[in-house]
């Protein structure tokens, strides 16, 4: 049977040669699907706008395996698994059979490999029989991994296909997870040249799972998408502009970009990108529950992974574990960043927690001003490309591949050639005037964490992820975030807009912006809010989670 993935909106085309080599892809990646696990054409030929319930609907998934991927996480699974009340088989058939229809609707994998998955899971079943104990605190759980991470005997790319190869080895992360026992059984999408906030690529268009008319988020599309629709519980994200953050707050969905250089990036990138001059990626989980988040950290940190590679901050992880309340706690709330105030959705975020958190013994609540966010923005879209993007339009070149909209859109500003060691020498020195005079701002309005908008408003439609602000701004500053979701989602299109009070538009961006929203129909999409602690505050940060869970309500 063809495997068929629903795709509402189509992608530019390159080539003939190129289009070829994509469906030579394709191709090979349908073939390994058996019949059983497709999906029934009334399904991807007329699919409901929200697709969430597909799995549980479409009769492909036995009852046990839609208990194992619907009521476990990460944590869950560990145990059940080393105390045999499940198999490390039974789990990885569960997740893989789960990815491969969750793929059909939103096309979130780039690699499905539920045969080497079962190979693993069996011998981690024959090892807990034979020693009575596990091989370590991952074992039997599934992981998903973006497809830019080397996993050894499968492809990664940066984003463009001239740059796709096949891995032998195993990333830093990679192997401690498996080492730790964790069972690998896909890859996913990511978007042309890992630099959208939407997973469009050469594999097809990300869709969100809430409504399949609206983006994942990017860059880590897949994993957002895939963990939304259940098919996994702990997937690998990475972020320099909000690529942890954006998909999982579009889905739904737990995020956690760590301050640089906390988590291992070994081999995610061999060669090298060039915006890590001035702006340094992170690394972190992306799941379904604070705990999930708590121990992915964990066990890499652990393993000591700064022994191996030297670059990494040796700072001992605490986590949810050792969290100890602080009095007071004192919580900024930036209900906008001074040049978007985000759609009605968020507002509506914001207030529901304000109403959650002053009802919280030793919570201080206090309004946040923001701090020239205009211009952290501008500097950092251009510190992206200090080749002032002509290595992008190389890859293009080389196998005839056209350029996506939104990599017009974000290497726009930076085009006009390379700015050499003195440009980017100029650029890191205003990075860390701007870094000096915001942590003076930090200070002086008092707060330990900041909770504000993880994006414009709710998940956007296709192609329009423009404005990144909410997110990007923390990398410029280098500042550890968590989002988190709510029980706000959008409402249908018209059924609400702004408040009176922020009736005004404050910039030609927030007109935009605007436009955008009387257009769009955001119906069903979750609402995540981000919060934000110092640099290098990433325990405090979770201590400051731990401590407004109950509140929140917060699984």
């Amino acid at each position: 049977m063809p495997l068929k993935v629903v795709q509402p909106v189509p992608l530019p085309k390159g080539t003939d040669e190129y289009e070829a080599k994509i469906k030579a892809i394709l191709d090979d990646f349908a073939a390994k699907v058996p019949d059983s696990l497709v999906l029934p054409e009334s399904i991807t030929s007329n699919p409901p706008k929200d697709v969430t319930s597909v799995p549980r609907d479409c009769g492909l998934l036995a009852a046990e395996e839609l208990d194992i991927t619907e009521k476990y996480d990460a944590v869950g699974l560990a145990e059940a698994i080393a105390s045999k009340k499940l198999t490390a088989v039974a789990v990885a058939t569960a997740f893989a059979k789960r990815a491969i229809i969750a793929h059909q609707v939103t096309c979130c994998l780039t690699e499905w490999f539920m045969d080497e998955a079962l190979e693993r899971a069996k011998f981690l079943d024959d090892y807990l029989e034979k020693n009575g104990k596990t091989i370590g605190p991952l074992h039997g759980v599934p992981i998903s991994v973006k497809e830019h991470q080397a996993l050894a005997g499968h492809y990664t790319s940066f984003g463009w296909l001239d740059t796709r190869t096949l891995d032998k080895e195993d990333a830093q992360m990679v192997r401690i997870f498996r080492n730790a026992g964790a069972v690998f059984y896909v890859k996913t999408t990511q978007p042309q040249g890992i630099m959208h906030l939407e997973g469009v690529s050469q594999y097809g268009r990300t869709l969100n799972p809430y409504n399949i008319n609206l983006s994942s988020g990017g860059s880590t599309a897949g994993e957002a998408a895939l963990i939304a629709m259940r098919g996994s519980v702990l997937g690998i994200g990475t972020d320099i502009g909000g690529s942890i953050r954006g998909p999982s707050g579009f889905c739904g969905i737990y995020g956690f970009k760590p301050t640089s250089y906390y988590l291992p990036m070994k081999d995610f990138l061999v060669g090298g990108f060039g915006a890590e001059l001035n702006v340094l990626c992170s690394t972190g989980p992306m799941c379904n529950t604070m705990r999930d988040m708590d121990l992915f950290v964990k066990v890499i940190k652990d393993a000591n992974p700064h022994i191996e590679d030297p670059r990494l901050v040796p700072i001992p992880w605490k986590g949810l574990s050792a969290a100890t309340p602080k009095t007071p706690l004192k919580i900024g709330i930036m209900w906008h960043d001074g040049n978007i105030i985000p759609q009605p959705p968020v507002t509506r975020a914001l207030e529901w927690a304000v109403s959650k958190l002053t009802q919280i013994p030793g919570v201080e609540v206090k309004n946040f001003a923001p701090f020239q966010t205009k211009r952290g923005m501008d500097n950092i879209r251009k510190a992206y490309w200090p080749d002032g993007g002509a290595a992008v339009k190389a890859h293009l070149a080389a196998t005839g591949e056209p350029m996506f909209p939104l990599t017009q859109w974000i290497i726009k500003d930076a085009e006009g050639g390379d700015i050499g060691s003195a440009g980017v020498l100029a650029q890191r020195v205003e990075r860390d005037n701007f870094r000096i005079e915001y942590s003076a701002h930090w200070a002086a309005q008092d707060v330990d964490v900041l909770l504000c908008p993880m994006f414009i408003g709710p998940a956007c439609e296709h192609d329009t992820s423009f404005y990144w602000n909410y997110t990007a701004f923390f990398n410029y500053v280098d500042h550890p975030g968590v989002v988190f979701p709510t029980p706000v989602k959008a409402l249908a299109k018209g059924a609400e807009d702004y408040r009176p009070e922020n009736a005004t538009p404050i910039s030609e961006e927030d007109k935009h912006v605007r436009k955008l929203w009387a257009k769009g129909d955001f119906e069903g999409a979750p609402i995540d809010l981000q919060m934000v602690a110092r640099k290098y505050y990433d325990n405090e940060l979770f201590s400051a989670l731990a401590q407004v869970k109950e509140a929140l309500g917060l699984p």
